[in-house]
C-alpha cells in the first residue's frame, strides 16, 4: 500500500470508505449452502485469557473482565488490525465452553452495531477478508442459541463484507494481504446461497497471483518464513473449500501449493517452528505441521537452498542459515540485515537464535531487531551488513538499502557430515572486506565447527582496506561474532573464560569453544517475540577480535558435551504467558 499521505495512499482510503459505505445497501442472505468445517486453530491458552478479561493485541494489554473489545481505545493501528481481523475467534472456539461463546458473541454483534455500516479501520481488503474467514468457520459457535434477528444480522453483515471484497480485492497490497483478501471472497461466495457468483472471479484471480507472487523455488519476495506460511494455509484452506463444494482446483493453485511445501518443510526447525528471519515468528503453534498434511505433497530431499535460506539437518540437530541477498524494495519493509546469520536447534529446544521481530514493542525494538548485531552472526565495526533508509512519510517504514548483493553459496556433503559455505559483500564498499562464513553439521548432529573469514579480495577491496586500516590509527577494524541463546538456555562461562556451557531444558549440554585468539564474553541479550508484553532477558556468546590483515579467520565450533545421551526423553512443557 502507498503511503497515507501520499495520493494514491489518500485514494486507496477514500476507495474503502466509499465501497464500506455502499455496502449497507447489499441484500442479505437466507443461510449457508453447506454447513462450514473450522479450519483455523487457536490457542486454547490465549482463549482463557480471553474470557477472563485479558485483552493482548499488538504487544499491548487491557486487563478488564467486562471491557467491550471496541470501546477500548486504540494505541496504534497494529492493535486495530488485530482486533478487526478476528483472529481472535479461533482462541475463543478453541476454549469452547459457554463463557467463551457468550465472550465472542457479544464482541461480534457488537462490531456489527459499531462497525457494520461501513465505519472504523477494519474495512480493508485483508482485514475484511480475514474477519469473513473466522466469521465462517465458528458460524456454529457463534449461532448456538441466538434469535432469529441476531441470526439475520450476522447473514446481513456476511453478505455486506462479501460485496465489499468483490469491489475493492484489486486494492489489497499483492502478497499476504491480497491472498488474505481473495480466499475470504471465495470462502464467502462457496458457502453463502446466492453469492456463488463472487466466487469464480476470485478463484482465477488467486490463480494468477500464485504464478505473479510465489516464484519458481516456492518462496516471496518478502524472504519471510512465517509470512509464506500464511500464504500457503490459505492456499490449502481455499483449494480445500473448493473440494468441498465440488468444484475443480486451478493448476496454477495446485502447482503453487507443490512448490511451497518442499520449501516450509526446509525451514522448519527439528522442534516443528519455522526459522525466525526477516521478521516472521516461530509460527503459530500446530498451524505448519496442519497445513503441510493436508497439503498432501510428500517430502523429497533438496540440495538447493530454500527461499534463499540453506538447512542442515542431522540427527536431533537443524541449522537453517540465511544465505540469499536481503529482500529489496517495498519487500524489505520487515527485512532484516541478517545475512549469513544461522540459528539451532536441539531436539525440542532452540539454542542459538535470532533477536526476531520487534515490531510489537514499538518504532525503536522494530528497528534494533532488524540491525545485524540482533542476528547470530559476524558483524563489523558495529555496522549492520545492510542499511535503513530514512522513513516513508506518514507510516514510518524503512526499506533495506546498500545490502549485500554478491552471495555466493555452496552446499556438500562430507565423509562425516554436511558443509555449508557462503559470503557476502556487504561490507565491501565502506572497509573492503568480504564475510565467509563456513558451518559443518556431524553426521550424528553432535557438532558444528565453523570459521569466519574476513577477506580483502580484490586491490580495490585492499584499498579500502588500507583506508580503513588508517583511520584505525593501525588498531584494526573491530568484529564481534555473535550468537544470541534462546532465553531457556542456562549458560555460563567455562574452563577459565576459554569456553561457553550452555544447558538446555532438557537436560542436554552444549560448549562453544574457539580457537583462542580472540576474545570471548557471555552478555546480556533480548529474545523479541510476538504475543509477550516486553522483551525477554536472555544471553548472547561474543566473541571479538580486530581485524589487521587482508586474511582474517576466526574459528570456533558448538558441540554436545561428551556425557550428553544421544537420545533424550523430553518431558518438560513450555506453558505460554504474558511475561
Amino acid at each position: 500500500m502507498s503511503s497515507p499521505d501520499s495520493m494514491a495512499g489518500r485514494w486507496w482510503r477514500l476507495q474503502n470508505r466509499y465501497y464500506a459505505r455502499r455496502s449497507r445497501r447489499q441484500k442479505s442472505v437466507t443461510g449457508f449452502v453447506s454447513q462450514p468445517e473450522p479450519r483455523t486453530i487457536g490457542s486454547f491458552a490465549r482463549g482463557r485469557q480471553l474470557v477472563a478479561g485479558n485483552l493482548l493485541f499488538a504487544g499491548y494489554l487491557v486487563e478488564s473482565r467486562d471491557a467491550n473489545l471496541w470501546d477500548v481505545k486504540s494505541p496504534n493501528a497494529a492493535f486495530d488490525a488485530e482486533r478487526h481481523g478476528f483472529v481472535w475467534l479461533d482462541d475463543l472456539a478453541a476454549v469452547g465452553d459457554a463463557r467463551a461463546r457468550v465472550k465472542a458473541q457479544a464482541w461480534l454483534w457488537d462490531w456489527i452495531a459499531q462497525h457494520g455500516h461501513g465505519r472504523g479501520p477494519g474495512w480493508t481488503p485483508e482485514l475484511a477478508g480475514r474477519r469473513v474467514i473466522r466469521w465462517i468457520n465458528h458460524a456454529l459457535f457463534l449461532l448456538r442459541g441466538v434469535d432469529s434477528q441476531q441470526s439475520k444480522l450476522f447473514f446481513r453483515s456476511l453478505a455486506q463484507q462479501t460485496w465489499f471484497l468483490s469491489k475493492r480485492w484489486k486494492g489489497a497490497t499483492p502478497g499476504l494481504p491480497r491472498f488474505e483478501a481473495l480466499t475470504g471472497l471465495i470462502y464467502a461466495g462457496l458457502a453463502l446461497e446466492g453469492l456463488e457468483d463472487y466466487a469464480d472471479p476470485a478463484v482465477r484471480a488467486l490463480a494468477r497471483d500464485c504464478d505473479s507472487q510465489i516464484d519458481d523455488q516456492g518462496g516471496l519476495p518478502t524472504r519471510n518464513p512465517e509470512e509464506l506460511l500464511e500464504v500457503f494455509t490459505l492456499l490449502i484452506w481455499a483449494a480445500a473449500a473448493l473440494h468441498e463444494a465440488g468444484r475443480g482446483v486451478p493448476p496454477a493453485h495446485l502447482a503453487a501449493i507443490e512448490r511451497v511445501a518442499p520449501t516450509l518443510r526446509a525451514l522448519r526447525h527439528a522442534d516443528g517452528g519455522l526459522a525466525r528471519f526477516h521478521g516472521g515468528g516461530r509460527g503459530l503453534e500446530g498451524r505448519l505441521d496442519h497445513a503441510l498434511a493436508a497439503s498432501e505433497v510428500k517430502p523429497v530431499r533438496s540440495d538447493s537452498l530454500a527461499m534463499g535460506y540453506a538447512r542442515l539437518a542431522a540427527g536431533r540437530t537443524s541449522v537453517i542459515v540465511d544465505a540469499g541477498a536481503p529482500p529489496q524494495g517495498k519487500a524489505s519493509y520487515n527485512g532484516h540485515a541478517s545475512t549469513l546469520a544461522f540459528e539451532l536447534t536441539s531436539g525440542r529446544r532452540p539454542l542459538i537464535v535470532n533477536c526476531g521481530s520487534g515490531a510489537s514493542f514499538g518504532v525503536e525494538w522494530r528497528r534494533a531487531g532488524r540491525a545485524t548485531p540482533s542476528h547470530s552472526t559476524l558483524c563489523l565495526a558495529g555496522y549492520s551488513s545492510a542499511r535503513l533508509s530514512a522513513p516513508v512519510r506518514g507510516t514510518g517504514q524503512e526499506a533495506l538499502i546498500k545490502g549485500p548483493r554478491d552471495v555466493p553459496v555452496d552446499l556438500c556433503d562430507l565423509t562425516d557430515g554436511f558443509r555449508f559455505q557462503g559470503g557476502h559483500d556487504g561490507y565491501v564498499p565502506v572497509y573492503g572486506l568480504t564475510h565467509a562464513r563456513t558451518l559443518e553439521l556431524a553426521f550424528d548432529g553432535r557438532g558444528l565447527a565453523a570459521e569466519d573469514m574476513l577477506l580483502a579480495m580484490e586491490d580495490s577491496d585492499k584499498r579500502r582496506f588500507d583506508r580503513a586500516l588508517d583511520a584505525s590509527v593501525l588498531s584494526g577494524v573491530g568484529f564481534d561474532i555473535r550468537l544470541h541463546l534462546h532465553p531457556e538456555v542456562d549458560a555460563a562461562l567455562d574452563l577459565g573464560g576459554a569456553a561457553v556451557s550452555m544447558a538446555l531444558k532438557s537436560g542436554e549440554i552444549w560448549v562453544f569453544r574457539h580457537d583462542g585468539r580472540h576474545k570471548l564474553a557471555l552478555e546480556p541479550s533480548v529474545y523479541l517475540e510476538r504475543g509477550r508484553l516486553k522483551p525477554r532477558a536472555t544471553k548472547q556468546i561474543v566473541l571479538s577480535g580486530r581485524a589487521m590483515e587482508y586474511a582474517t579467520r576466526i574459528r570456533w565450533s558448538l558441540s554436545k558435551a561428551q556425557d550428553t545421551a544421544i537420545a533424550i526423553r523430553d518431558l518438560n512443557r513450555d506453558e505460554p504467558d504474558f511475561d
